[in-house]
């Protein structure tokens, strides 16, 4: 009887040991970053590096960036899930930009888009920033709907801010379906987001980490993973119209760029006021 036990305690063990390696395998997610090189990645060689296994990236107060510069995937992405481990030191802030674009008459290793936003504010970290557009869209614990015209409109809450220390590991994590946006921060989720607006909105493109310019600074990022989502799951303003009680964002006017040498930038116009596709009128805070 106690050999009959012993018995069916291993191949209790054994299949679930098999049954994690099956779920792991089935759950879709791969590696983008091999932990020991930056191949598949493009950036500054003078910034970016491996270390602790880690993607690092490092700017020093002697050597101060003109402007704010990216390490690149070789790759592009439309619907889908990343998560990756990342700290940052120093007085600054980063981001993992995704559905981006290379903008390279801006400067070396420039990029423009969404941006998962990683801040030693607590109300900015993992909030939803457009490098080069909008600016912020959601901040850390808002629920938003960016309605056709490009107007913020904040719905509700995703829970209270997160208090965390960005110097230790934290758990970053994308998800992008259709126009539908979710951050997490430690398996928590601290912005949401639905974009109806048509020209401002992204819907597929490149995936990079940040390098701010500013104070000395010090990125890392491992463990990144990615899963491909299936095609689809546009909201409509019918599917995801803005609520009776919702609260305007004001406009603000964007802060002026960090001009490249010998090169123009581009000027952002203004967002357009009003609404449509609500169910009343909602509260303006303006």
């Amino acid at each position: 009887m106690v050999r009959h036990y012993h018995l069916i305690v291993i191949m209790s063990l054994l299949i679930g040991l098999l049954g994690g390696r099956l779920v792991a395998k089935e759950s879709g997610f791969e590696r983008i970053f091999d932990g020991e090189t930056l191949q598949g990645w493009s950036g500054d060689p003078k910034l970016w590096s491996v270390q602790d296994k880690a993607i690092t990236g490092v700017t020093k107060d002697e050597e101060r960036l003109e402007y704010n510069k990216f390490l690149i995937w070789d790759g592009e992405v439309e619907n889908f899930h990343l998560r990756a481990m990342v700290r940052l030191i120093g007085n600054s802030n980063s981001g993992i930009q995704y559905r981006s674009k290379q903008l390279k008459d801006e400067g070396e290793y420039v990029v423009g888009g969404y941006q998962c936003d990683i801040h030693p504010k607590a109300e900015n970290n993992g909030m939803l920033y457009h490098e080069r557009g909008r600016g912020i869209v959601a901040k850390h614990g808002q629920r938003v709907i960016v309605d056709n015209t490009g107007v913020k409109w904040i719905t509700g809450t995703t829970g209270p801010v997160q208090q965390v220390e960005l110097a230790e590991w934290n758990t970053f994590e994308i998800i992008a379906t259709g126009n539908k946006l979710v951050h997490k921060l430690n398996g928590k989720v601290c912005a949401e987001i639905i974009d109806h607006h048509q020209e401002g909105r992204l819907m597929k493109g490149i995936i990079a980490l940040q390098v701010h310019r500013g104070p000395a600074m010090r990125v890392q990022m491992k463990d990144v993973e990615l899963k491909r989502l299936p095609a689809g799951g546009m909201l409509s303003l019918t599917d995801a119209p803005i609520p009776a009680g919702a609260e305007r964002v004001p406009v603000r006017k964007p802060r002026p760029r960090p001009k490249k040498k010998n090169a123009q930038t581009d000027s952002k116009s203004p967002v357009a006021a009003g609404a449509t596709g609500r169910t009343t009128s909602p509260k303006n805070t303006q």
